[in-house]
Formats: C-alpha cells, structure tokens, sequence
C-alpha cells in the first residue's frame, strides 16, 4: 500500500451503500434507478451505487426508502491487528475528518483472520486520534463504519447521522408507529405514484398519509433535516444549499386529498399535528371514527393502505378477526374502484377481511415481527 492515498473528493466517483429495510432490496433499487442513479446493484443488506459526493447528498435528501447512506471510502488487505493499526494510520483522515468534530467507529468482522471487533474498532479510532487528533466519543453523531471481511478492511462514512426515517415532521407518535421509510416502501410496492388519493382508515399519527402527499407534491423527504455529511472536511455548504434549494418548492397541488381515520382522537391530534410541521395541512384530512364508519371520499379512487394491529397472544389474535372482517365488508360496501393494501403477519387475519387480495410481497421486517402486504387489484 502507498504512504498516502487520496480519499474521494468533489469530483471523484466511488461507491455508495443504501442502507435496506431487509427485503425490500429491489424496492430500494428501483427507486434509486427512477432518481437516476448510476451502476445501480442490489446487495446483501442494501444497494450500491456510484457517484462522487454531490451524489452522496442528493441521496440523503431525495431517497424515501433508504434507512441510511454509507460513502465506501477506502479498502485495504489486512491480516492482523498490527497490519491493521499501520494501514490504518495511513489513511489521510485529514482529507476527510475534521479536528474539531468528533468521531465514533464500529468495527464488524466477517470470514476474515482478524476476527475481534472490538480490537478492530480500538485499533482505527487510535489511528485517527494519534493522527489527526479528533476526539474519538461513542455518542459522536459522526460514524466511521469498518468491515473486515473475507481480510478486506472497508472503511465507510456514515454521511446520514439520525437514521433517514427521522424526517423532522413527525414529534408526536402513537404505540408501535410505522417508520416513514418503512411506509414510503410499502406505497411503492402497492403501486402508488403520487397520482392518486390515498386513504388509511387507522392512520396512528399519519405516516401514511403524509408520505404519500409528500410524493404527490414531489417533496424531498430530507428537506426539514440536518445530515452527518455537514461535518466533514471539505464540505461545499454553497454547493449544498444549491442542491437543497433546487427542490424545496413543492409540485402543483393536486386535485385531491389525503385522508386518515383512527378511533382514537388523540391519534388524529397527532396527524394533523405532524402533518401541519411537514407543510401539508391544506392537502390533508384526518377524521376521529371507527372503521365501521369510514366512507370513501368524493373525487377519484385511490389506494387504501392500513397497518391494523396484528396481536401477540392468540387470545388477542381471535379479538382481532372481527377487526379485519369489518375492516373488509366496509372496503367492499363503499370502496368501489379503490385498490386496497393491509400489512399484517399473519395470513388468517389477512383473509379475515374477505378481500381478493393477489400473492402477498413478503416478509419483510416492521418492529421485530415478519410482516406481509397484501395487496388487492381495483375492488368492484
């Protein structure tokens, strides 16, 4: 290895790492693809893509599904904890790190002969403390990310921070939220575009419903937040208020509106709550009733999406059919015309509803449980 290598700067292309929801690949992949990403390859646990920093940016600011993006920086043949340390003080952290911020590391080994990831991570942040003299803090917002594997260290820049779900609208949450990620993948495999209303008739506090308006109105979901990359070396603060501003204005207003229904009236406070800090309480409607009671909007049909409570025990599990059964006479009795999509884990209660629902996409993870969506065409 030279005495010196350069790390990626403004015009340098090298590889990016989406973070994935696991198994929602592909669907990360497509959306990146439909963004105009480049070299564009699902891989275990995410995505790659290549581009330069301006990339790594517009990633962080325009992707609704990614959990994070990862800058893969650097790699280098290590068989050791010594060849470890050396190579790693080699490393011209200068060019990407500042003195000023500090930095945590998290070190993983996989099939390699350096196998402790403890050592591996004790090792670089003594690298980048003696040669840079960073303050290295296992609370740093800042993450250097090192994957030994198969006696390849990777070393990768966690340039999101907060994980992406945290889009800085949402304050206010009911039991068990969806994260906005996790919602923005599952509209995107029912097929929703932003072209169509959609209604969720147990909205919690509004995910749903505003990640949907949210794609109708061509809002970057990053938009309202800050992102690790901010603190790293060489950062063009002109170059990214360039990008950040150039998608700030909102598309036309549709002619239609977003809806979201709960029997609890403190889950509708929050909705509308949350909706209003993300600028989008004038395209959308949030209504305290039951399921029994929830009718279809005038105007076009769209997509119906309900995340309804899936139950632990079997005794919640037999209280819960009568949930769905309803749930489904109410979508057949006055949803003609709309699509209807539930998310559940269990099968029984998905046919509960009584819907024509196609193959489930699935499993996917959402809170520790493997989670289906099942999905119906247009309902007569």
């Amino acid at each position: 290895m030279p005495e010196r290598e350069d790390v990626p700067r403004l015009g340098h292309v090298f590889e990016i790492f989406l973070v994935s929801i696991p198994g929602f690949e592909e669907t990360l992949a497509g959306e990146a693809r439909d963004l105009g990403f480049k070299e564009v390859t699902v891989v275990g646990g995410g995505v790659t893509v290549k581009g330069g920093w301006p990339e790594v940016w517009r990633a962080n600011l325009m992707l609704r599904g990614a959990s994070a993006v990862f800058a893969r920086i650097i790699s280098y043949p290590v068989f050791h904890l010594a060849q470890l340390d050396k190579r790693s003080r080699k490393v011209p952290w200068d060019q990407l790190l500042r003195k000023d911020v500090p930095v945590r590391v998290e070190a993983t080994c996989k099939h390699s002969k350096i196998y402790h990831s403890g050592a591996a991570k004790q090792r670089i942040e003594t690298a980048i403390a003696e040669t840079l003299g960073a303050p290295i803090s296992d609370e740093a917002e800042l993450c250097v990310k090192a994957r030994i594997e198969d006696d390849i260290c990777t070393i990768s820049i966690d340039t999101s921070g907060e994980s992406l779900h945290k889009r800085g609208h949402k304050e206010a949450v009911n039991k068990a939220p969806m994260r906005e990620t996790l919602a923005a993948l599952f509209l995107r495999e029912a097929g929703y575009t932003g072209g169509e209303p959609v209604l969720d008739p147990m909205c919690g506090s509004g995910t749903f419903v505003i990640e949907a308006a949210e794609v109708a109105l061509d809002l970057a979901p990053g938009r309202s937040r800050p992102f690790a990359f901010e603190q790293l070396k060489g950062f063009n603060a002109q170059s990214w208020a360039k990008l950040r501003d150039s998608v700030a204005t909102p598309g036309a207003t549709p002619d239609f509106r977003f809806y979201g229904c709960d029997r609890d009236g403190g889950a509708i406070e929050m909705s509308r709550a949350n909706a209003a800090r993300a600028g989008l309480g004038e395209v959308t409607a949030f209504r305290q009733c039951a399921v029994s009671a929830v009718t279809a909007p005038n105007g076009p049909a769209g997509l119906v999406i309900a995340n309804p409570p899936y139950g632990q025990r079997i005794g919640d599990k037999k209280k819960l059919f009568g949930l769905y059964k309803t749930f489904g006479q109410t979508m057949l009795a006055r949803f003609g015309g709309w699509r209807v999509a539930v998310i559940t884990n269990d099968a029984s209660l998905a046919g509960a509803c009584g819907l024509p629902f196609g193959t489930p996409f699935g499993p996917v993870s959402h809170g520790g449980q493997r989670v289906y969506l099942y999905l119906t065409d247009a309902l007569p």
